[in-house]
């Protein structure tokens, strides 16, 4: 009896949690279907993917940084990896660059296993500077290699065909985006209420108690760097894709800081709160133009307001003040 009554206590505690997790899909996947009835041209439809693409590469860095507690400021060079895949391959190696979206996020995913197994051992701003030092690695190796990879300038990325079909246009990459994105929330949300969601989640509070309880610290560590690595390239792969052209500022400093900032904002601990916060730093600079000189002073700001009130993220700090009001 004592066992039947503790699995009764279990599911009921796992429905709320399985219900909070649907609820979230069915929102998004309502969103992404609807809102292109108020775009009143291709324009915003370009926008709206570029939201999801980053959306993307944001909830992949959450995995890394909201449920396994490890800092990263280099995850814009794992989309640099699977941007620059999307044209090298296709044009030294004669491969599909639809082929090449997938090995883009493999090349990226066992980039990361070589190099997390040694700089996951550091810790705090250690770690953060190693990460760091990885981007600019990437970063440099980009815009030195002028033959290979265009340098500075950039490389251009040809377009997908499907069976004579050409992969282009606002609309169909508005839709792409927007499916890739359903699919990576959809496996970042069952991971974190998987047992191995779990076990980051512990060693995100402490790495001694997870340690002591039998979790294989390193190993978890790595592999959510890993799965981070592989978000990071394909959201790349799709962004060189959907633009036809890519330069070294795919992995530059700047879009790494943007990918953390985006995480801290929309919740450290929130899958969904890595889409509103990607929503909120790629549209606020587009609502912010009419400022002209004082766009990013604004942006700052208004980064900084949200910061001060809304301390552990939007969707987390709404999330517990409509609880509150209720």
């Amino acid at each position: 009896m004592d066992a039947k009554a503790d699995a009764a206590v279990l599911s009921a505690a796992a429905r709320p949690r399985l219900s909070a997790r649907w609820a979230t899909l069915l929102v998004l996947a309502v969103v992404i279907a609807t809102i292109p009835w108020f775009f009143p041209s291709g324009f915003y439809f370009r926008v709206a993917a570029l939201v999801w693409v980053t959306a993307l590469a944001a909830v992949g860095l959450q995995i890394l940084m909201g449920q396994a507690g490890q800092v990263s400021l280099g995850h814009a060079g794992f989309v640099g990896i699977g941007a620059y895949a999307m044209a090298l391959g296709p044009k030294y190696l004669g491969l599909d660059v639809l082929l090449c979206l997938p090995l883009g996020a493999a090349l990226a995913g066992v980039i990361a296993f070589l190099v997390g197994r040694p700089i996951l051992k550091l810790k705090g701003h250690y770690l953060a500077v190693a990460t760091l030092g990885f981007g600019m690695l990437v970063t440099m190796v980009l815009v030195s290699e002028v033959g290979i990879t265009g340098g500075p300038d950039g490389i251009r990325v040809p377009r997908a065909e499907i069976l004579g079909w050409r992969i282009r246009g606002s609309e169909t990459f508005y839709w792409i985006a927007g499916g890739a994105l359903l699919i990576g929330t959809w496996i970042a949300l069952n991971l974190q209420d998987s047992p191995s969601g779990r076990a980051l989640a512990a060693l995100h509070d402490s790495e001694v108690a997870a340690r002591t309880i039998g979790i294989d610290v390193a190993a978890y560590k790595l592999r959510a760097f890993v799965i981070a690595a592989v978000y990071g390239a394909v959201a790349g792969g799709l962004l060189a894709l959907m633009n036809g052209f890519v330069t070294p500022d795919a992995a530059g400093f700047i879009a790494s800081v943007e990918y953390v900032t985006m995480v801290v904002i929309g919740g450290l601990a929130s899958v969904p709160g890595a889409v509103v916060g990607a929503a909120l730093l790629v549209l606020l600079p587009q609502a912010l133009t009419v400022f002209h000189d004082y766009e990013h002073a604004v942006l700052g700001l208004l980064i900084m307001l949200f910061m001060i009130f809304l301390r552990v993220g939007i969707v987390p700090g709404l999330a517990a003040l409509l609880r509150r009001r209720a």
